[in-house]
């Protein structure tokens, strides 16, 4: 009886030379070769083997996890095992390796390492892999997923002396994604125009950040997390209500990380310095090393990383030139144990600290670069994760994955409010937010080869946001009131795709919430017209559909929901609180996505989209300076996205991406603004960004490269009403770069706002002087980075 065995040992990386040459070069065997009817439905590479094992009467063994991760086509006719498994093998990353007369092992085929070519080069190398979109839970492949997504593939698959990005600069650089621009550790991120705010306040984070299976936090700005060995980022557009709950209403961002290597030990090393005109020199420094403890059963991985901006804002007021001077510093580490049958424990932890000298914005009257201030204003920002995942997959393909995390989120901010009532007296205000997130999934999860897949788990999640704040004398300032609100919830949902015929299948689902929020002032508050506790109890669901028109092009639509918890906040006035209602939003939306068939050709994708946002919840500052929140209204926001990936001849790969909004806020205090300015905060009309790069080999000289991206972002509005309708942005920048590799050592040189534009990129930087209405964040000057870096 025929059999096929996966032992769910992973192997990522080669097997050794002698190994692999002495198996490659063994003849095929005779049973292998011989022709015979062969047909297996498009599915999982995993399902495949299996299918093909029990056709052909054929052993096929595999060590490798990843097997499932990797969707392959249809094959169907009279071919021999050898023959069969060429074609379900093809641009997947692995190889069959015979090992007798009837029996074939499957191991990940030799490649250049990621890191060492640019991404544009590396999709152009082989024919395309189908790309899994992971945040889907079930394994569904891109070209079938019934939504709008981006991935990021390129993070780490650049050349290794460039930079990596921290999720700050990953939104710059993606049109669906916009951010607001207080600094490193302290912006907010949002997705497709679903923006609440440019303050940080008490709020929910209206898109969820994950990094793997285990969010990473809950409110608050994001960390802007170095993504340094990084595999891909993941932008699953929402609302994501039912796969990721509250929170989720313009969707979910996964960084998913390089996985522990445990077949051979690997490190890179890689630093670079920059010039930035009419600023400090700035450096980065980063280095990976992973190490195979016991091979194919425990291994572990370390990334550690230390980056310094140069300042370029000056302070004449207080006789100081280039004071934003930025530092962060972080580590991560993750420890793989598969001890067989099936199983693997994940277990890993990041930590992050942010410490800016002062703050980023300039003031028009003093200068494009320039501003005054009597008291510096410091930031600090840390950032810490544990997280435990266990897996176990069976042969049938079921897979069991129970994610656990905990995360901290503790920053400080310091204003300077010695402006803030017309006069000079030094003030200064402080504000502390310390944030405790304990997260929970089991997911029980099967994909079968008829294409029929599902999801099915259960969520929990704790989180407690404590805000202190003190405003007076610098050496003496008094307490103010704060407030802590804490938020449980458990959920239970369940997602399927349903193929109703070969190129048509529905996807319906939905998730079901019990949430309850406590909460309590830190201080006897003036008045006591609020609640300290409520519940919630809701039911999100979900339908969407993939109708694939043409081998390699397909028609998508998905109708989603997703909602926000209340809680209690500072309110107008010092020393009052106030309740803010949860919100809720709906979406529809239709797109067309086309994947190329090979490595050369066009690969592209756009939607259409439609959303109603109800009782918007955002966090504001009120003409004192002092934060609030409120429910401001509602808003409907149509979006229309797409994106293009040319690829002429090899070597030569252009990209673009453009992001369209139209929005409109109806309440009492959008109504005190002009009309055109009745808009969501940080959502340009239009943004859009090009890229266009060439790499060539000249025999023994090495490998070269040459790029040139640009992006426009349109105009948009601080906030919502007329203290806050200041106008910013429509700026376009450019760049170029420039690289060299030869063996293991890469050089690589690159230019950034190639025309030296400082454009105000967001219009705040204190809130107490927000009513002069003359603040500016001006972007970083030209700058110029040569970098080297080496892997081994």
């Amino acid at each position: 009886m025929a059999s096929v065995g996966f032992s769910r040992r992973r192997s990522r990386g080669h097997a050794s030379l002698l190994a692999i040459a002495a198996l490659v070069l063994a003849p095929t065997p005779a049973h292998a070769q011989a022709a015979q009817q062969i047909s297996i439905d498009e599915t999982t590479l995993d399902v495949a083997l299996t299918a093909l094992a029990r056709q052909s009467g054929t052993d096929i063994i595999s060590t490798e996890s990843g097997l499932r991760q990797v969707r392959v086509h249809r094959i169907s006719g009279r071919m021999s095992v050898r023959g069969a498994l060429d074609r379900l093998l093809a641009g997947s990353g692995y190889r069959a390796i015979a090992i007798d007369t009837s029996s074939f092992r499957i191991v990940r085929a030799p490649a250049p390492r990621r890191h060492s070519a640019p991404p544009a080069i590396a999709a152009a190398a082989a024919p395309e892999a189908d790309i899994i979109v992971t945040g889907s839970k079930q394994q569904l492949t891109l070209l079938r997923f019934p939504g709008s997504v981006v991935v990021a593939r390129g993070v780490t698959d650049r050349p290794t002396s460039n930079r990596a990005p921290d999720m700050d600069e990953l939104a710059r650089g993606t049109p669906v994604l916009q951010n607001t621009e207080l600094g490193a550790g302290r912006n907010k991120i949002f997705i497709r125009g679903i923006a609440d705010s440019s303050f940080n306040g008490a709020t929910q984070s209206t898109a969820s950040i994950y990094f793997g299976d285990v969010q990473l936090g809950y409110s608050g700005p994001e960390p802007s997390l170095n993504l340094y060995d990084v595999q891909r980022v993941e932008v699953m557009e929402g609302p994501q209500g039912t796969l990721y709950g509250a929170g989720a209403i313009g969707g979910i961002i996964r960084i998913t990380p390089n996985p522990v290597n445990l077949a051979y030990a690997e490190g890179t090393m890689d630093a670079g310095v920059t010039a930035t005109s009419s600023g400090t020199p700035g450096f980065d420094l980063s280095g990976m090393i992973n190490l195979p403890l016991a091979r194919d059963a425990v291994g572990l991985r370390v990334v550690a990383y230390r980056q310094r901006d140069g300042g370029y804002i000056d302070d004449p007021m207080r006789g100081l030139t280039d004071v934003n001077v930025t530092d962060t510093v972080g580590a991560r580490a993750s420890l793989l144990v598969e001890p067989g049958d099936g199983w693997s424990i994940d277990l890993g932890g990041l930590v992050q600290r942010i410490d800016a000298a002062d703050a980023q914005y300039a003031e028009v009257a003093i200068g494009p670069l320039a501003r005054r201030s009597i008291l510096g204003q410091p930031f600090h920002n840390e950032i810490s994760l544990g997280r435990a995942v266990i897996g176990k997959k069976w042969d049938d393909g079921l897979t069991l994955v129970s994610a656990t995390g905990v995360a901290g989120n503790n920053s400080s901010d310091v204003f300077d409010a010695s402006r803030a009532l017309g006069v000079y007296v030094d003030t200064i205000y402080h504000n502390d937010q310390s944030n405790l997130l304990l997260t929970h999934e089991t997911r029980l999860t099967r994909s079968s080869a008829n294409g029929l897949s599902w999801v099915a788990g259960l969520a929990l999640l704790y989180d407690r946001d404590l805000r202190s704040r003190t405003l007076g004398p610098p050496g003496d300032p008094l307490e103010i009131i704060g407030v802590t609100n804490v938020t449980k919830s458990a959920s239970l949902f369940a997602e399927a795709t349903l193929p109703l015929s070969p190129n048509f299948s529905i996807t319906p689902g939905a998730r079901l919430t019990w949430a309850r929020t406590d909460s309590e002032p830190s201080t006897q508050p003036r008045g006591a017209d609020f609640v300290l506790g409520r519940s919630t109890k809701r039911v999100d669901p979900t339908i969407g559909f993939s109708w694939l028109v043409a081998p390699r092009l397909a028609f998508f639509g998905r109708y989603q929901s997703g909602y926000r918890t209340g809680g209690l906040a500072v309110a107008r006035g010092v020393g009052r609180v106030a309740d803010f209602q949860s919100d809720a939003i709906s979406l529809g939306e239709v797109g067309l996505r086309k994947e190329r068939r090979g490595p050369i050709g066009l690969s592209l994708s756009t939607s259409l989209s439609f959303a109603h946002w109800s009782d918007i919840q955002a966090d504001l500052v009120n003409r004192l300076g002092q934060p609030y929140t409120s429910n401001i209204g509602s808003a409907d926001i149509v979006a229309l996205e797409g994106t293009g990936d040319w690829v002429p001849v090899r070597g030569l790969h252009a990209s673009a991406a453009f992001l369209f909004t139209h929005n409109r806020v109806n309440g009492p205090l959008a109504i005190l603004s002009v009309k055109a300015n009745r808009r969501l905060p940080e959502t340009p009309e239009f943004a859009g960004n090009v890229g266009l790069d060439y790499r060539w080999s000249d025999g023994g000289s090495g490998e070269f490269r040459v790029g040139v991206t640009g992006r426009y972002v349109g105009a948009s509005v601080l906030g919502t009403g007329d203290y806050l309708d200041i106008r910013q942005g429509k700026y376009a920048v450019a760049g170029v770069s420039a690289g060299w590799k030869m063996r293991k050592v890469d050089l690589s040189l690159t230019v950034d706002n190639l025309t030296n534009q400082k454009d105000n990129r967001f219009a705040l930087g204190n809130p107490f002087i927000l009513a002069t209405r003359d603040q500016t964040t001006p972007l970083r000057p030209m700058n110029v980075r040569f970098g080297i870096g080496t892997s081994w």
